[in-house]
């Protein structure tokens, strides 16, 4: 069985301004927006953890290995906390 298409006329005035569209759709990127920078923030302290487990990691990784990831889980976390601050201002 095939199912049945209808097509839908679109109102060809919007209900709402365009002034007021263009409020929405700049509210609506602000949240996308937010999110985005929220999966930063999150990726940056899960890079920290990962960083921290192999800067401690003894003597299975190599001593360039251990003292770059735990720079990196420093930075990772300054970073997260200077995201932080910034959103923190808006």
């Amino acid at each position: 069985m095939s199912a049945l298409l209808q097509i839908v006329a679109q109102s060809p005035i919007p209900s709402a301004s365009l002034s007021e569209r263009v409020n929405q759709l700049q509210a609506e990127a602000r949240g996308l927006a937010r999110e985005h920078i929220d999966m930063l923030e999150a990726s940056l302290l899960a890079i920290r953890g990962l960083a921290e487990e192999i800067a401690q990691g003894g003597e299975a990784y190599p001593p360039g290995v251990r003292d770059l990831a735990r720079r990196l889980g420093e930075e990772s976390a300054m970073r997260a906390q200077t995201i932080e601050a910034i959103m923190g201002r808006r």
